[in-house]
């Protein structure tokens, strides 16, 4: 369990310099968004390649960024129910819906859409706009980012088996499921004992 726990943080590692690096790429959607503005309203000149990079670059943090919030574990869930049950029953459907859902879907997602990529690649597709801007750089970021996803989705099952084993904390106190003061006090007396 020691080595997978080590690829676990391996793979959070990454993940976080990911959902971290993409910070930027929102500045530069905001920066790249305010001078196509300035260019359309101050000298009547637009660019439909200017809005098709911010949407690029959009499509890039939510592609590149799920790792990064499941990571943080701050996915939608019905917090409301889950509460009610202990960490345990809530251990057993993280890993549920991590190995019924999540990896299926990263999956398929992965298969369905490489060969769209492939095509875009292969034929130079380009966006009907005039001005615009080559497609398969936008295409390549859904089976990169669920491949990233997928990878992210590992981590967090070697987290939960830890936990269950008793030689990892709690991995569901990121990102304010579940993370109260008694909790993260729990967390810390279990890295203390490792």
């Amino acid at each position: 369990m020691g080595i997978l726990l080590k690829l676990s943080g391996l793979i959070d590692g990454l993940t976080r310099l990911i959902g971290k690096s993409i910070i930027w790429l929102i500045l530069a959607a905001a920066v790249i968004s305010a001078l196509n503005a300035i260019a359309r309203k101050a000298f009547n000149v637009g660019s439909n390649s200017f809005l098709e990079i911010q949407w690029y670059l959009f499509s890039a943090v939510f592609m590149f960024g799920a790792g990064y919030t499941l990571l943080q574990n701050a996915h939608v869930r019905i917090d409301a129910v889950a509460n009610n049950f202990s960490k345990r029953t809530r251990t057993f459907i993280d890993i549920g819906g991590i190995l019924i859902f999540l990896l299926p879907l990263c999956y398929f997602m992965i298969d369905f859409s490489w060969p769209i990529v492939e095509a875009a690649y292969t034929s130079g597709e380009v966006s009907s706009n005039s001005g615009g801007l080559i497609r398969w750089p936008v295409y390549i970021m859904v089976p990169i980012g669920f491949g990233l996803l997928a990878l992210q989705a590992v981590s967090e099952l070697i987290k939960r088996f830890g936990y269950l084993a008793g030689k990892a904390p709690d991995p569901t106190l990121h990102g304010g499921h579940g993370d109260t003061p008694t909790e993260q006090h729990e967390t810390d007396a279990a890295k203390a004992t490792q």
